[in-house]
């Protein structure tokens, strides 16, 4: 979800800039229900939903600075996905206990994606620099 869906670092930083004695400006109430999708995300997903080939879910970990970031993930999914998507948000600190295809996220390990038995798409990275690469893999 962070970095993936929404601009997590964009947010960081600023906050950062705003705050700079506050260690981890994440544990602020509001920072992960007021992150900024990233362009074609939102799009994407809903189109891979209404596809006969995909099953989407969005898998994020959780802030262990903010323990309100499971409540905010959850409104923020439903704010820019709708209800339906809820259903399909799992929060787990090790994304490879989680079985698919596919999973994309911006890091290559740390937690859990290394392990991952299906596919890791490294978003952000130059392969796969946004969603515009990502969907022409998928």
């Amino acid at each position: 979800m962070d970095d993936v869906l929404c601009d997590y670092s964009h947010a960081h930083a600023e906050a950062l800039k705003q705050y700079p004695s506050l260690g981890f400006p994440q544990s602020q109430r509001g920072f992960f229900e007021n992150l900024v999708p990233i362009e074609g995300g939102i799009e994407t997903v809903k189109y891979l939903k209404q596809s006969k080939d995909y099953e989407p879910y969005i898998l994020t970990a959780p802030s262990e600075h903010n323990p309100l970031s499971y409540t905010e993930k959850r409104i923020w999914i439903e704010k820019y996905l709708g209800f339906d998507f809820v259903e399909r948000l799992i929060i787990c600190s090790n994304k490879s206990l989680l079985k698919g295809d596919v999973l994309i996220d911006d890091h290559i390990s740390g937690k859990g994606q290394e392990n991952f038995e299906g596919q890791l798409i490294h978003f952000g990275s130059e392969e796969f620099l946004n969603w515009n690469m990502v969907q022409k893999v998928l």
